[in-house]
């Protein structure tokens, strides 16, 4: 596991334009996903997974056989690959939206795979269609392979977490949607309905769970951090005592954070990340009254 120099930091200005690009082209290769794969539970069809590359879809079915997506940020390249053999590139450029999204529609027609998507981007404010987007035009090879350094490093941490439980536990897994990497947890009880939330939502907090997981940045927190949040949130859970120390509860978004920066400059970024993740789940799980007995693999 690495140590804390093998932390690379990322600072969200210098390449914030380059991650709303990529964050539109993952959104295009995650909708041609989402329109030919079935429906699973809390809507596990939809997201992509860390790579030895990259991020790739996993085997998407198609007339009888599989296809599969991948951003390689290594060679800055995406692979579009059939189970009959056949591979295709484009190269990761500096491209708008408008030119990858029908670039890749070519590609995919090329190879025999007919797909219709919904052109328009989700969980952004301000969105504009895909094949109408020529604003998002940015792309930084060397901040591109920094943000996937980072995101295989978290994703080993978070899997390792995940190692940990035998109750219901989602997949660590890349939602496109809200540009981040996650892991939940379940209880194994029903949630109480979320009132007024529209059907994705009602789906995804359907049962009481616990999540984890990290993201680069936004317009609202102007760093890369380690989130965790609870639905429904027990009472007392913002008031918990959890760690590192450098740990805080953010009103706002109703989430414990731990910034990056922190985890990553600490003696041991793995396991400041990993007592981060197990105390604000005790902090769930114990308040919440889960039976954590059933639900954890005794340490060996």
């Amino acid at each position: 596991m690495a140590e804390a120099s093998e932390w690379p930091a990322l600072p969200l200005a210098p390449w914030e334009q380059t991650r709303a690009t990529l964050h539109m082209w993952t959104q295009i290769v995650g909708k041609v996903r989402l329109a030919l794969s079935a429906y699973q539970n809390h809507w596990w069809q939809v997201p992509l997974y860390v790579s030895a590359r990259g991020l790739a879809t996993s085997a998407i079915p198609f007339r009888g056989g599989n296809f599969d997506i991948e951003f390689d940020f290594i060679d800055h390249q995406l692979f579009v690959r059939t189970s009959e053999g056949r591979t295709k590139t484009m190269a990761l450029a500096p491209k708008s939206v408008a030119a990858v999204h029908a670039e890749l529609m070519a590609v995919l027609r090329a190879l025999g795979i007919d797909v219709q998507i919904w052109t328009m981007p989700v969980e952004i404010p301000n969105p504009i269609a895909f094949e109408k987007d020529e604003t998002h035009a940015s792309y930084d090879p060397a901040q591109a392979s920094r943000f996937w350094r980072v995101l295989s490093l978290a994703d080993s941490v978070l899997k390792e977490f995940r190692g940990r439980f035998i109750g219901k536990c989602s997949p660590v897994h890349f939602f496109w949607g809200s540009f981040d990497l996650a892991v939940t947890r379940f209880s194994g009880r029903r949630a109480p309905p979320i009132q007024g939330a529209d059907s994705i939502t009602r789906e995804a907090y359907s049962h009481e769970v616990s999540s984890v997981g990290w993201w680069p940045g936004d317009a609202m927190i102007r760093a890369p951090a380690f989130y965790t949040y609870a639905s429904p949130q027990p009472p007392g859970f913002s008031e918990a005592s959890v760690r590192p120390a450098a740990t805080r509860f953010n009103k706002d978004l109703s989430q414990f954070l731990l910034m990056y920066d922190d985890a990553r400059q600490s003696p041991s970024p793995r396991q400041a990340i990993l007592d981060y993740c197990q105390s604000t789940y005790e902090a769930a799980a114990n308040l919440g009254r889960w039976d954590r007995a059933a639900l954890e693999r005794a340490p060996t």
